[in-house]
């Protein structure tokens, strides 16, 4: 039984305001918006001056890992990137070196 009211399920229409911290969990977004998510994610990051960043995609098949490393491969502000260690999520999220030049 759903007990929430129908103005509580998030339509698509209205920009989500996320936090910008050191990680993000890419669980809480729908495919198809991962991409600009992540783009997004990464300039807002780079603004605050993180030195990294881990993005969660989770193990699964391995198509959002796939998705996030080609971003990051693209990516003017990512110098580098690497599996998590496995306390921080291992095979299951993406360790992000920021670049400033």
């Amino acid at each position: 039984m759903d007990i929430r009211d129908e103005d509580d399920v998030y339509d698509g229409d209205e920009p989500v305001v996320v936090p910008i911290e050191d990680s993000i969990d890419l669980h809480t977004f729908l495919p198809r918006d991962v991409k600009a998510v992540v783009e997004e994610y990464l300039e807002e990051a780079h603004k605050r001056g993180f030195t990294s960043v881990r993005i969660i995609h989770g193990k699964g098949k391995g198509v959002q890992k796939e998705i996030v490393r080609s971003i990051l491969s693209k990516n003017d502000y990512v110098k580098s990137f690497a599996d998590a260690d496995a306390i921080l999520g291992g095979l299951g999220a993406t360790i992000a070196v920021l670049r400033y030049n």
